[in-house]
């Protein structure tokens, strides 16, 4: 009869459960929903195998890192070649993974058969619920500070030895900058647009953009222009002929 264990991997370290036995993972599915928030029954499901605590918290942060990229890490690596059964009988056995790419390496260096799928999300919900009280010595607060501690570590790892944080700073500013100035473009030749019905010969006369909208918003109305104000309009133009026209 085949056997399946259960890798759990949390922030205090790693854990491996045996599942009681079973005849067809899928058959079984049912009676591990129905023990999933059920510490007895639950108890009568899955079996603790081995615990292997995190040395440190520097240690618990290399080796989640290493699971995050799929990779197996030596200290998981060790633990689970202690605690599953030798190699030649695990032809019989079933390691149920939550990571479907550490499941394809763990069973590519142990030669052991991985399943991610059927019975074993529940199971490792199960696990997940019950963890304090399914390993000795183990409370609830201190599950919760070493899941905020890694959780703060890895935030951190993951951020600094993002390669690419700056180049992103740096897209994204010129991509700004683009959309800057396809706006600044856009509103002054609305302005140019709209005042040419007033002034028509003013775009002759003016065409930078900016330059044409400093005399539109000193000329507004082209009536009201007379000697005295040409003289400020050249200023503006920073002598560009003798300014435009205002009869």
């Amino acid at each position: 009869m085949s056997k399946l264990y259960v890798l759990y991997e949390h922030s205090a370290g790693f854990a491996l459960f045996q599942v009681a036995e079973f005849e067809e993972l899928a058959a079984f599915l049912p009676q591990v929903e129905e023990s999933v928030t059920d510490l007895q029954r639950f108890n009568s499901v899955v079996t603790l195998v081995a615990f292997q605590p995190f040395k440190s918290a520097i240690t618990a942060l290399e080796n989640i890192n290493a699971i995050s990229e799929g990779i197996i890490p030596e200290d998981l690596n060790l633990f689970l070649e202690g605690a599953l059964p030798k190699r030649k009988k695990r032809g019989k056995c079933t390691l149920g993974v939550a990571d479907p790419k550490l499941a394809a390496a763990i069973g590519e260096a142990l030669e052991i058969p991985c399943s991610h799928i059927g019975a074993v999300p529940e199971l490792l919900r199960g696990i997940r619920h019950h963890f304090h009280a399914l390993i000795k010595g183990l409370t609830p607060k201190a599950c919760s500070v070493a899941q905020l501690g890694l959780g703060h570590s890895y935030s951190r790892a993951r951020v600094k030895f993002n390669v690419h944080r700056v180049d992103n700073m740096i897209i994204q500013s010129i991509a700004l900058l683009d959309q800057l100035d396809k706006d600044v473009n856009t509103f002054s030749m609305r302005i140019r647009e709209w005042y040419s019905y007033h002034f028509p010969e003013l775009v002759a006369i003016v065409p930078e953009n900016y330059l044409y909208t400093k005399c539109a918003e000193y000329i507004k109305d082209r009536k009201s222009l007379t000697e005295e104000s040409v003289e400020p309009l050249t200023e503006i133009l920073g002598g560009l002929g003798e300014g435009p026209s205002y009869n």
